[in-house]
Formats: C-alpha cells, structure tokens, sequence
C-alpha cells in the first residue's frame, strides 16, 4: 500500500474512533416532567397512594401494595392543595 492510502485509512479510523467514544457518554438523564408524572398509574387512577408508590394507583378502593397505605380519591388528593 502507498503511504498516501495508509495516512487515509488512518486518519478514517481515528476519526470513526472519536465518533464511537463521544458518544458513549450522551445519555440523557432520566427526569420525570409532571406531564409523564400525569400520565403515570400513581397519578393517574382514580384513587392513588398518598406516597405516589411506583405503580401503585386502582380504579377501586383498597391499600398501596407497595407501603400498605390506603389509597386516596384522587380528586380529593389534589384538591387538598398537595404538590411536589
């Protein structure tokens, strides 16, 4: 192989090496925005866990698998001014 197509085919592979590595680290952190939060069971249902267990939430009363609390209606979770 001349000199001229071995400088090309290393200057290639560099190149698809630097690629490869910076976009190893280009994840994107996983945040919760409060509109999937609303699209979320434990927020969603109609009656929910006060503690907002992850999958917790029943369209029936009953109590949170996860803690053992009773669930709350949903409505009145919100209406009582509760935020995060």
């Amino acid at each position: 192989m001349s000199k001229t197509v071995k400088t090309i085919l290393g200057i290639m592979v560099l190149s698809l090496m630097l690629t490869t590595v910076s976009c190893k680290g280009d994840k994107k952190e996983e945040t919760t925005t409060k509109t999937e939060q609303a699209e979320k069971k434990e927020y969603a249902s109609a009656y929910v866990c006060p503690m907002h267990c992850e999958g917790s939430g029943s369209d029936a009363e009953g109590e949170c698998p996860k803690c053992g609390m009773d669930y709350v209606k949903n409505e009145d979770h919100k209406k009582d001014g509760h935020t995060h």
